[in-house]
């Protein structure tokens, strides 16, 4: 895992293996310590931010560069 710092000061540790495809680049899984037990969030690896948000069926969209991943979950009732 690679150590980050976050806009806010805080190292976090950022998963070269475990994360999802995005639209313009992979969202990687950045954790609060290095044995990765802890999740910290999302880090989208297009312009290096921490600055995403996921709604309840899992997309997710950065912030800054608008780099987007598809729903995990989708209800037909809802098309």
């Amino acid at each position: 895992m690679q150590p980050t710092v976050t806009e806010g000061g805080k190292t976090v540790y950022v998963s070269n293996t475990d994360g999802d495809r995005g639209s313009k680049g992979p969202f990687l899984v950045a954790y609060e310590s290095q044995d990765g037990v802890s999740r910290y969030g999302w880090f989208c690896s297009n312009c290096e931010s921490f600055d995403n948000a996921m709604d309840a069926m899992g997309r997710i969209k950065c912030n800054s560069c608008g780099n987007f991943r598809k729903p995990t979950e989708w209800d037909a009732a809802h098309e």
